[in-house]
């Protein structure tokens, strides 16, 4: 056993494969594979349970870790985790959303007479908090991860943790997304054939930006009218969405493929270039770097971490403002000249294994728990 392994406890309130889900498995793996104890609770009964326990990981039994006012539930969860706390000696419990935050700082509270030091990471800008609550639990935060520099700002603005404040930009699944993926079975499936292909990867919800990026593929036909666009993913604002793209005329040249997990990396290869409009619940924009990983270049908003993740002009293409036009604009340059295209997915991919390889957050995070212990041991 290696004599310097720490043991950590993970926490995450969420159920979904979404968000916080893949960024904390991909940190969570990378510290068991650098030697140390660490387990992870999440709340059980969905895919981000079921994708932990097929990557191996060490999961937290009986714990509910559900985001909702049940005093019951949190009694439990606060016995459960306590045991745990004790009996695995743990050194840090890491938090990733804002329920569970609260319930690690009373868990190391509780614990006597050696407490466990809590720190968080805060995957969107929304999550830090101001106020009287925010402040007296930030007070017993021992360190803060920041997925963007607009949530590393926030947070110092916020007095999160002091001045330990750590940047941690987000991370991509490189082997996975790269090699030999082939995306011809996926443009068989779907009958592209050579058609200039953007693949848009974002949840089917409000406030995802499907309706900007539907205006500007409308007016991208003009110049390319045998140009495709697939929307990847499921979500309570389908059948609307698929109403507006037969309102629009669109309905020959959009397809919805639904969620697509285990071939995506096939879906992004038969793609010309990627978009994305909106951010969702974690600011690193997952979607996007898995694009980069796969030589795709990016279109999109700059919204989350996406301005410090793609390059204008190098990578990919940053849009501005918010018009139909601007989007098409940026869309137009990627499918009119293909090989300026690849020159930009090709960078992409490189500035992805450069800039969002597990190992750089691994790193940082481990870092950061020694130093934070030091301090206080």
């Amino acid at each position: 056993m290696n004599p310097e392994a720490l043991s950590i406890l993970h926490l995450a309130a969420n159920r979904w494969w979404t968000g916080s889900a893949d960024p904390t498995l991909q940190l969570v793996a990378g510290l068991v594979a650098r030697g140390h104890r660490v387990r992870l609770g999440v709340t059980p009964g969905d895919r981000f349970e079921a994708k932990a326990r097929e990557a191996g990981l060490a999961l937290v039994d009986g714990v509910r870790l559900g985001a909702r006012l049940a005093p019951l539930e949190v009694v439990g969860d606060v016995r459960r985790l306590h045991r745990l706390v004790r009996d695995d000696a743990v050194d840090v419990v890491h938090a990733h959303h804002s329920h569970d935050h609260w319930l690690a700082v009373l868990v190391a509270r509780l614990s006597s007479p050696r407490r466990p030091l809590v720190v968080r990471t805060f995957h969107n800008v929304r999550a830090v908090k101001r106020g009287a609550a925010a402040r007296m639990l930030y007070r017993r935060t021992a360190a803060a991860f920041a997925v963007s520099r607009q949530i590393e700002a926030r947070c110092r603005l916020a007095r999160v943790a002091g001045s330990r404040i750590y940047w941690t930009p987000g991370v991509v699944d490189l082997a996975r997304f790269g090699g030999a993926v082939d995306g011809r079975g996926v443009r068989e499936e779907l009958k592209l054939g050579d058609a200039p292909v953007i693949v848009s990867v974002a949840r089917l919800a409000p406030n995802r930006g499907h309706e900007l990026l539907l205006a500007a593929f409308r007016e991208l036909l003009v110049d390319a009218p045998e140009a495709r666009l697939l929307l990847v993913g499921k979500g309570e604002n389908r059948a609307r969405l698929e109403q507006l793209v037969a309102d629009l005329g669109l309905a020959s040249h959009v397809t919805f493929t639904g969620y697509r997990d285990h071939d995506l990396p096939s879906v992004l290869a038969a793609a010309d270039g990627f978009a994305l409009m909106a951010a969702g619940s974690d600011d690193s924009c997952r979607a996007a770097l898995e694009a980069m990983a796969a030589g795709r270049p990016v279109v999109a908003r700059p919204v989350g971490a996406l301005p410090e993740t793609v390059v204008h002009g190098e990578t990919g293409l940053l849009v501005d403002d918010d018009t139909a036009a601007g989007v098409a604009a940026a869309l137009r340059a990627i499918v009119a000249d293909r090989a300026r295209a690849r020159a930009m997915g090709a960078a992409g991919r490189r500035r992805a294994e450069q800039h969002f390889a597990r190992e750089r957050t691994v790193n940082t995070v481990e870092a950061a728990y020694r130093e934070v212990l030091g301090a206080t041991w």
